[in-house]
């Protein structure tokens, strides 16, 4: 399989910053600051975000990245070659409060286009991985997306941003998909609620999130068979693999039905 050795390469390095994210939660040995006056960020993302890039740059020396901590020049996603793009911890939240749903996420992409990604969840001991072409996978097993064929009985995941004054807007979609659908999930992690869309734990998954938290999950759930896009035309230039602006990713049958509720929560219908 065409880039099959990228990938073993990155699912080794993702377990080894899962093991460092399960060591500091266990020893409690990280502090917690705010980024931008609202996010959270510990001490552990950078740490981890660091151990990463030291073992991307001795296997694969002078390839360009993209992470949220170290390297989150947004730019980076309109430059063409190789890039690598990383959250070191998604669900930052989530970690420092003790609960399971965080991740590592890495992504590989070539000239725009997402070739492997990888998820890597420490405390729930699974993996999920993809390659473009080459199909999906959890703890090496094929996985496939829902084939929930009516929106009534799906199970929608979404998340909102820090910014409370950036919520009232997303209460409008929220409130038509919870009139809608079966219900709806917060979860904190939109790597992990890409890949429960991937194995059809999920329905669908709607939000806009950075580069950095969906590069690989968008790219596992494609794989497995999900239709994968967003709401609203990406701008030219921006590649859509790695435009994060009001993404939707859902099983075949309900990806239009639930684009077409969210668009007339849009516009106040």
């Amino acid at each position: 399989m065409r880039h099959a050795t990228r990938l073993d390469t990155a699912i080794e390095i993702a377990h080894d910053a899962g093991r460092m994210i399960r060591d500091a939660r266990r020893d409690q040995t990280f502090g917690q600051r705010y980024k931008a006056g609202h996010e959270l960020v510990t001490d552990t993302d950078l740490a981890v975000d660091q151990q990463i890039a030291e073992r991307l740059e001795d296997a694969f020396s002078g390839e360009a990245r993209l992470t949220e901590e170290l390297s989150p020049e947004r730019d980076a996603v309109e430059r063409r070659g190789p890039l690598w793009v990383i959250d070191p911890i998604d669900g930052t939240v989530n970690f420092a409060h003790g609960l399971a749903h965080v991740a590592v996420s890495i992504a590989w992409c070539e000239d725009g286009q997402t070739q492997l990604g990888v998820v890597h969840a420490p405390f729930l001991g699974e993996t999920f991985s993809a390659l473009r072409g080459e199909g999906a996978w959890r703890n090496g097993e094929s996985i496939h997306a829902s084939r929930c064929d009516d929106l009534s009985r799906a199970l929608v995941a979404t998340g909102f941003p820090y910014r409370r004054e950036s919520r009232p807007p997303l209460l409008r979609r929220l409130q038509a998909v919870l009139g809608e659908c079966q219900d709806i999930r917060r979860n904190g992690s939109a790597s992990l609620d890409l890949c429960d869309v991937a194995c059809g734990r999920l329905d669908a998954y709607y939000e806009s999130v950075s580069p950095w938290d969906f590069a690989a999950g968008v790219l596992i759930a494609r794989e497995a068979g999900a239709r994968t896009g967003h709401l609203y035309a990406p701008p030219g230039g921006i590649p859509s693999d790695l435009y994060g602006e009001n993404i939707v990713v859902a099983g075949q049958a309900i990806h239009r039905p639930l684009c077409e509720l969210l668009k007339r929560a849009d516009e106040g219908r």
